[in-house]
């Protein structure tokens, strides 16, 4: 058991990505059921479908289970009510200020996380009473930061100025990429691209195909005047960034990106319109597999690259 286990009471030190269109309850319950902590991304529902969500889950699994609530919705007080109404004990918070709604959460004894891709604000996380923090490079898939700082170089910084649980997110898909993760200081991973690609994921199966697909140097950041986002390099993708290279203001991007464009992609499977948010990680993704067979293959390898390490090091 450590720090990450013994907070959320799970098996295994590792977090799925609460991903928008991705991760539904059956993702999140069958992760919880592996014995890791499954997250259900709210950023794409409704208060009334997180509502059902929350009870699905609460009816296929026993374990602990998680909301990822991203800051930046108009819908947040309407979920934070939901969460709370439906006894969810864990909240995972990103994308906005983490005072707004850490000390109200935890009065109704809710564990609350947030993710930050800084040291400033992991500092500032600490100060407004988080009980973890995850600390994610821009390798990561999704709404990212504006530093472009990799996890490789996150997570040791992140580790010397703060005192709480971390958990390193970024370009994390293998046991191996988990024990390098551990060595830069995390306490556990939080992975969200490799779990896109599983039986249970709520993603379109046009999306999956596509995400296996995927090699290396085919994503990159997208939309920094808007929200920095990693995508797929598709046909939409190049349309934002001609425009970005011709200089075009935030409200021409705006216009661009429209409205539904990550559920058109995502979810409805259309690969050219619509927005394919992946991490770099998705070029080693070759196969789609149930999650059970995924977080034990993540720590079978952990455990032989560890007993490796500690033979190399005997030499």
């Amino acid at each position: 058991m450590n720090k990450i286990t013994k907070l959320f009471n799970i098996k295994f030190p590792i977090v799925q990505g609460g991903m928008i269109w991705c991760s539904g309850w059956e993702l999140a319950s069958a992760v919880s059921n592996a014995g890791g902590l499954g997250l259900i991304g709210s950023g794409s529902m409704y208060p009334d479908v997180l509502k059902e969500h929350i009870q699905k889950c609460k009816a296929t699994t026993e374990k602990p289970f998680g909301v990822n609530v991203p800051l930046l919705y108009p819908q947040t007080d309407e979920h934070i009510k939901i969460i709370i109404d439906e006894g969810v004990k864990i909240v995972f918070t990103s994308a906005g200020n983490p005072k707004k709604y850490t000390s109200y959460l935890k009065q109704h004894g809710i564990t609350v996380v947030h993710v930050v891709a800084n040291v400033k604000f992991a500092k500032k996380c600490e100060e407004a009473g988080v009980d973890a923090i995850v600390a994610e490079g821009f390798e990561a898939g999704g709404h990212n930061g504006y530093e472009e700082t990799t996890t490789m170089a996150l997570v040791p910084q992140v580790r010397e100025n703060i005192s709480i649980p971390l958990i390193a997110a970024g370009g994390i898909a293998s046991g191996r990429a988990m024990l390098a993760a551990f060595a830069l200081g995390a306490d556990g991973v939080q992975i969200g691209s490799r779990f896109v690609a599983s039986e249970e994921s709520s993603a379109h199966a046009n999306f999956k195909k596509a995400v296996l697909e995927t090699n290396e140097g085919e994503t990159q950041l997208s939309l920094k005047k808007l929200v920095p986002v990693r995508l797929i390099k598709n046909e939409f993708f190049h349309k934002v960034h001609k425009a970005e290279q011709r200089g075009a203001t935030r409200e021409e991007l705006m216009e661009i990106l429209g409205k539904g464009r990550a559920k058109l992609g995502m979810f409805e499977g259309n690969l050219e319109e619509g927005e394919l948010e992946i991490g770099q990680v998705s070029g080693m993704i070759k196969e789609i597999k149930p999650v059970a067979g995924i977080i034990g293959e993540i720590m079978e390898e952990f455990q032989m690259i560890k007993n490796e390490l500690q033979l190399y090091v005997l030499l």
